[in-house]
């Protein structure tokens, strides 16, 4: 059997020729699931060159059907051979495929369901194009919300810590946050670990700073109060999202994690009156690639650089952090909380909280953010946000855990925006 791959109109297609037999059929289960990616809804077998079919050719048949109808997809076998089609035939079980005569009929009939989400799941709402990306936007609350900073970034980035600086913060405290923690017995235990950490409907996800390049996570089902995240510096959400933003960069496209911050700044100035220059983004996505950055080593005082610079200066990028510029995890699903502060509108006092001050009068925009990249899950903007991130969380299968460059890619996103009114500092 000879088996090729190709995308055409955005469509996931799988050129067979020959037999598809038992040897055959665990060829095709296996590319599909090398190929399949979590925004691919439906998937076509161009079957023109097919001249044998088996029962167990049948069974991957019906398997993928199965995978694909639980994406709300479309398995379509096209320009099927007599042969081929005489064994569906006979094996009862041709009314459940849909069969077309040729691959551009066949990748037509999978695109339209696709199209349609636009217009009935998001029930009228226009998109606004930019620069070839769609974004959708769905009001949702006008409360306020604020940022809450536990912890010194500038003891962070001179490694200034010690346990007196750790803070023990119950799960229940951190519904969206992100920062520097660790999980164990206490604050002695959690010190020397401290890594880049994540909150996403109370579940937390970090990276040890113990040389294993593995993280870590935990999902409590309740806040007993005898279990705290141990963080040097942490910053939370409080406060509802405003708005919920579908974003669609197109079959084949993609937008940087900056651009699409920026379309979010853009859009705040334009219809906010009361935009303070910072927002806070909970993101559902599907990426096109991950570039990452991350502390290798816990920043405690008995580790500072003997230079005396920060961590992050130039002298000492190398020893205390992990960079990967190199795209990882295309297509797989992103969930991820963040922040980015347009200085040239903020004038909070309390930003410099969130501001890494040797970065600030080099860069307009400053943005922090962490994801954690899971594998398998289907996308579909129809679904809640919140439900869907609590689900992924608990269910997903995990994969990686990264603080995020802003150069990470992203092709569909679905955000929860909140508009920050404020900046609320934690003093030890």
């Amino acid at each position: 059997m000879e088996l090729e791959t190709e995308r055409r109109d955005g469509i996931l297609t799988f050129i067979i020729r020959g037999r598809l037999d038992g040897y055959g059929a665990g060829q095709v289960s296996d590319a599909v699931q090398a190929s399949l990616q979590d925004d691919d809804r439906s998937v076509v077998f161009d079957l023109a060159g097919l001249n044998y079919l088996s029962s167990a050719g049948i069974r991957v048949l019906i398997a993928v059907k199965k995978q694909l109808k639980e994406r709300n997809g479309t398995l379509a076998l096209a320009g099927m051979q007599e042969y081929p089609k005489n064994v569906l035939d006979m094996a009862g079980v041709t009314p459940i495929f849909s069969i077309y005569s040729g691959v551009e009929e066949a990748v037509v009939a999978c695109r339209r369901p696709q199209d349609s989400l636009s217009v009935i799941g998001e029930l009228a709402r226009t998109p606004v194009v930019r620069n070839g990306v769609a974004y959708t936007v769905e009001p949702v609350s006008a409360k306020r919300a604020s940022l809450r900073v536990a912890g010194s970034l500038d003891d962070v980035l001179h490694a200034r810590l010690t346990e007196r600086d750790v803070r023990a913060i119950p799960f229940s405290a951190l519904q969206y946050s992100l920062g520097l923690g660790a999980l164990g017995e206490g604050v002695a235990d959690a010190l020397p670990l401290l890594g880049e950490m994540i909150t996403l409907h109370g579940s937390m996800v970090w990276l040890p700073t113990d040389g294993n390049e593995t993280p870590d996570f935990f999902t409590p089902m309740k806040d007993t109060g005898e279990l705290y995240v141990y963080s040097g510096y942490n910053v939370a959400l409080d406060g509802p999202f405003h708005e919920i933003v579908t974003v669609d960069a197109g079959d084949g496209g993609s937008i940087t994690l900056s651009e699409l911050y920026r379309s979010v700044f853009d859009f705040a100035r334009e219809h906010r009156r009361d935009f303070s220059g910072i927002v806070a983004l909970a993101i559902w996505a599907v990426v096109d690639g991950v570039c990452s950055s991350g502390v290798k080593r816990s920043p405690i005082a008995a580790s500072a650089p003997k230079n005396g610079l920060a961590i992050n200066a130039e002298e000492n990028v190398q020893e205390w952090f992990a960079e990967d510029d190199e795209p990882k995890y295309r297509g797989d699903t992103m969930v991820g909380f963040g922040f980015g502060i347009d200085c040239s509108v903020c004038n909070d006092e309390h930003v410099a909280a969130l501001v890494d001050p040797g970065h600030a009068g080099a860069q307009r925009v400053q943005l922090h953010n962490h994801g954690v990249i899971f594998r398998g899950v289907p996308w579909d903007a129809t679904l809640d946000l919140g439900r869907q991130i609590e689900r992924i969380v608990s269910d997903g299968k995990f994969v990686d855990m990264r603080h995020l460059k802003d150069s990470t890619r992203i092709r569909r996103a679905k955000l929860g925006v909140a508009y920050i009114s404020g900046i609320d500092v934690e003093l030890c």
